[in-house]
């Protein structure tokens, strides 16, 4: 009898109140609770890539995450508009995040950084393929930088010497860098490695940096031993000072691009390249290997020694025995040889 005495407006502005009050509770419980969980693991990376749609970005995140009320994720991405502005980027999903958060951070481009490694790479091509599995960038784009004659030059480089400002470490590098920002980044890396007391080191020898990362990557090739580093270091300077042609194997193999020779050949030795340091007197152009700062350092801190000569010892454990004249070197190379003919290793 009471509820029939209440005015209709009453009612109905009592059903709006209800239903405004149970939306301004539920915005909230949809914003802040968790909602998302990366199907492996407690967190996981979505990758947003040039060009994508908005549904590209939630079919690529129903494949990484189950979603909690994903109808309301769609709304609050459509009533920000973040459905026509996508960023491009690297994001972190972690279990429990709840979509304000989210949003935030693919809205405003908030990326997690990614760790770029790489080490123990010959050629440009093998350094652009490491890189550009771990940004957005493709191997391409980065060789094609690598080999842009004008842009190199700008750098004070060369395409022969394009690599040695790719000290190998790890560095913290947004996923969506650019090959220009990459190598800009790691031109400072490159200068804040040649510390005053490097470049005092590399002077007194005397050579340049490029010509000390040059040396560092033969000497690399030659042994992967590091007690042998710098005794090998060591006598390729000696022979620079004698002014005697290096006769390093290893610039052969990169003058004929195939590094799974064991034996280097007379008619190897006849490759026309300014990389066959058995005819061409001095360094090569280039590193012939992207060098790791302990080969760097290994020729900045070489032994000094009287040693002109070098060969694999014939246990073929690699180790090398050192001679200071030719004859001595003979008789090292001739048991290095039979060693090989007797494991019938022929080229």
């Amino acid at each position: 009898m009471i509820l029939k005495k209440i005015p209709l407006w009453v009612k109905l502005s009592f059903i709006v109140v209800v239903v405004f009050a149970l939306v301004c509770s539920y915005v909230p419980y949809v914003l802040y609770s968790p909602s998302i969980y990366p199907i492996e693991g407690e967190r996981t990376y979505l990758h947003i890539q040039q060009d994508e749609t908005f549904a590209d970005v939630v079919a690529n995140l129903q494949t990484q995450a189950n979603m909690a009320r994903l109808p309301a994720f769609l709304k609050i991405a459509k009533v920000i508009k973040y459905d026509d502005t996508v960023r491009t980027g690297r994001y972190e999903i972690y279990a429990g995040m709840n979509y304000k958060t989210f949003v935030r951070v693919i809205s405003t481009n908030q990326q997690t950084p990614t760790r770029l490694t790489f080490n123990n790479l010959r050629t440009k091509e093998q350094l652009a393929s490491r890189i550009a599995t771990q940004i957005d960038a493709d191997s391409a784009s980065i060789v094609n930088l690598l080999n842009d004659t004008v842009f190199i030059l700008s750098k004070g480089l060369t395409p022969e010497t394009a690599i040695v400002y790719f000290i190998p470490n790890t560095y913290e590098v947004y996923w969506t860098i650019t090959p220009e920002q990459l190598f800009n980044r790691m031109e400072y890396e490159y200068r804040n490695f040649w510390t005053e007391e490097r470049r005092e080191k590399a002077a007194a020898i005397p050579l340049t940096e490029i010509e000390v990362m040059t040396l560092a990557s033969i000497i690399e090739e030659e042994t992967n031993l590091s007690k042998e580093l710098p005794i090998v270091a060591g006598l390729y300077i000696n022979r620079l000072k004698k002014m005697m042609l290096l006769q390093a194997d290893p610039t052969i193999k990169f003058a004929i691009n195939d590094f799974t020779i064991r034996r280097v050949l007379n008619r190897h030795l006849e490759t026309e390249s300014p990389y066959n340091t058995y005819k061409n007197k001095g360094l090569p152009p280039g590193p012939i290997r992207v060098p790791s700062p302990r080969s760097i350092d290994a020729v900045l801190n070489h032994t000094k020694h009287n040693y002109l000569f070098m060969c694999a010892k014939e246990t073929l454990n690699g180790e090398h025995n050192f001679a200071v004249t030719h004859a001595e070197h003979q008789r090292n190379a001739q048991k290095y040889r039979e060693a090989l003919n007797e494991q019938k290793i022929y080229r």
